[in-house]
């Protein structure tokens, strides 16, 4: 019987190794590997196939190693082409940190070399706060201002292009791109990352960080979505927002503190520079002309900024007329006139608020005076707006009471030729 069986079966698989090259698969309740030997003949001259049964996996062997050759090979790829991509990273990120360490130790060494002045401000500036100040990397900023394109400028100074920008979907920054033909180059940019990354204050905007690759130099500031006072101040439209208690209290808080009052030593009441920066219409005579600045030069400032305030006129673009007077040259005119009524901003012009406005016209005609020893200290300027000091003394003739016809540039050494002290000297001066 198992014999006959066992016929059956070879029959069975004879019939499909014809059809089935040879893969033999038998069913009678069990599954049967054959593998076929052609053709064995015998001394008699006939022959037959030899079949004979072996293991089921034998006649797979070259297919499974065949496939687990590809698998083998696919996976060691894949894991050598990770590998290889995170070698590059860490590579990449390691010059790229190196390159940066580099570049602010040389930047370091060459800010101190070039403004041993640090020594002033270590009573009350951070000494170690430049070396945390960011860098930024160059192709970073281009393409969160797309590629600095004029869409996105927000405006020009004497230091270059401002551009705002969007390093993600929240945070929003303003670039200071020094421009190539800036006259004020790496020395306004160093002094300006020294001081600026080191004074922190609620009315200072924030400097997030400086970017120093090649030739480009780049100040980055936080964004500041409102712009400036001016946006409003000299804007016929947006004016209206700012009545006279809002424009008082930003009196005040411009008035308790003063940038360059705070950088001198304890011992020190002012400094001499060879190189004018500044912002056109607001820099005090002696530092325009002769390169002295002080707490009196901030001072100044600080009084034409308050009548520009009151009167919602802007000193450095003011014509009144055809007359060729400055915004404190046609103040003074009104004073001398007994009508300094007439310069108020008739958007604020109430009765219930006259006699604080015409004290800080008042207070303002003190700061813009023409010398320096003449006009009051930024400690007592709060208390005279504040009516703390009862009399206040007469103003003398402010300086620049001619509207000023300099150019702006960027800046530019003291120049030897000077005009009268009521006008701007032949030196080249540009807002930053």
């Amino acid at each position: 019987m198992a014999l006959k069986k066992y016929k059956k079966h070879m029959v069975m698989a004879n019939e499909l190794l014809t059809r089935k090259d040879k893969v033999v698969v038998v069913t009678s309740k069990e599954k049967i590997s054959v593998r076929c030997y052609k053709t064995l003949k015998f001394s008699n001259g006939s022959g037959v196939d030899l079949y004979i049964r072996v293991a089921h996996s034998e006649l797979d062997t070259n297919g499974d190693v065949r496939k687990i050759v590809t698998i083998t090979v696919i996976i060691g790829t894949i894991f050598i082409s990770i590998f290889t991509y995170l070698l590059w990273r860490w590579i990449a990120k390691h010059k790229a940190r190196r390159k940066k360490e580099k570049e602010m130790l040389m930047f370091n060494r060459e800010a101190h070399k070039k403004f041993p002045s640090e020594d002033m401000l270590r009573d009350n500036l951070n000494p170690g706060k430049v070396q945390e100040l960011p860098l930024f990397d160059f192709v970073k900023l281009a393409s969160a201002t797309n590629n600095f394109h004029e869409s996105n400028k927000l405006g020009q100074g004497g230091f270059g292009p401002v551009y705002r920008g969007k390093l993600s979907d929240v945070q929003e920054i303003a670039i200071k791109r020094l421009s190539k033909t800036s006259g004020q180059g790496l020395e306004e940019f160093m002094n300006e990352v020294v001081v600026i990354s080191k004074l922190q204050h609620r009315n200072l905007v924030r400097l997030l960080g400086c970017c120093v690759e090649r030739e480009e130099r780049m100040l980055i500031y936080e964004y500041m979505p409102n712009k400036s006072l001016d946006a409003f101040l000299f804007d016929s439209h947006k004016e209206i927002l700012l009545d006279w208690r809002k424009r008082f209290n930003i009196i005040e808080g411009i008035g308790r503190d003063f940038g360059m009052a705070r950088i001198f030593r304890s011992n020190e009441d002012q400094a001499n520079t060879n190189r004018v920066v500044g912002t056109y219409g607001y820099m005090s005579p002696e530092y325009a002309m002769e390169g002295r600045f002080s707490e009196k030069s901030d001072v100044f400032s600080f009084g034409v900024l308050l009548l520009e305030i009151v009167s919602g006129r802007k000193n450095s673009s003011f014509y009144h007329d055809e007359e060729s007077m400055s915004l404190l040259g046609h103040a003074w005119k009104l004073w001398k006139a007994d009508n300094i009524v007439a310069l108020i901003d008739p958007m604020i012009s109430e009765p219930c608020y006259e006699k604080e406005i015409l004290r800080c016209i008042h207070v303002g005609l003190l700061c813009v005076q023409e010398f320096a020893k003449d006009r009051p200290t930024a400690s007592t300027i709060i208390s005279m707006l504040k009516s703390e000091i009862a009399d206040l003394p007469h103003p003398k003739k402010p300086a620049f009471t001619e509207r000023q016809i300099g150019l702006d540039t960027e800046s530019s050494k003291l120049s030897q030729r000077k005009c009268s002290v009521n006008n701007v000297t032949i030196t080249m001066i540009q807002g930053r």
